[in-house]
């Protein structure tokens, strides 16, 4: 489904920088100096990307296109999915909170970075994999050919209407930039 072909590219963007942020909290952990800016910087294309985006098509299109299919919002994989979401939220949230502080100079605040950074990237990981390997190939199950196409246009609207023309570009830069700051 084309739908779902669209969400897995998607995640193949923030794996990117999921993995930059791996690398990166790993080197300020082991004491190599890397700046705060980074983690706000990721913070930024988490919350814009992968949250404001990427989920935003999940919670408003494909998971409604999934209950309407039958698939229950109240436990189950939707159910996972959605906390997991909240999680990687919370997560991101304190990450950022702690990298700013530890960019005014408070070196106390670089665990609550590494902490967080580190809890987010093992969150994406396996939440990736369970849509990759669970949840999209049950939404191409379930999901009647008919109403499919509609799915990839609700995309198209979210991110031209909501989102803005020319946000994947400034994602995809952000992207290729992280790599770089975290040594790819």
């Amino acid at each position: 489904m084309e739908a779902t072909r669209i969400l897995m590219e998607e995640h193949r963007v923030i794996e990117r920088v999921v993995s930059s942020l791996d690398r990166a909290a790993r080197r300020l952990d082991a004491g190599e100096p890397i700046e705060a800016g980074f983690f706000v910087d990721a913070a930024d294309f988490i919350k814009g990307f992968a949250d404001g985006c990427h989920h935003k098509k999940e919670e408003s299109v494909l998971f409604p296109a999934m209950e309407r299919a039958g698939v229950s919002r109240q436990g189950g994989p939707l159910a996972v999915m959605l906390a997991e979401h909240e999680e990687g939220r919370r997560l991101t949230r304190a990450m950022r909170a702690a990298a700013e502080e530890l960019a005014t100079g408070r070196p106390e605040w670089k665990t609550g970075v590494v902490q967080n950074a580190l809890g987010y990237v093992a969150l994406l990981r396996q939440h990736i994999a369970k849509e990759n390997g669970v949840l999209f190939p049950m939404a191409n199950r379930v999901i009647a050919p008919e109403v499919q196409g509609g799915l990839a246009e609700a995309f198209d609207r979210i991110e031209h209407e909501e989102i803005g023309v020319g946000m994947h570009e400034k994602y995809l830069a952000m992207a290729e930039r992280l790599e770089r700051q975290a040594g790819r």
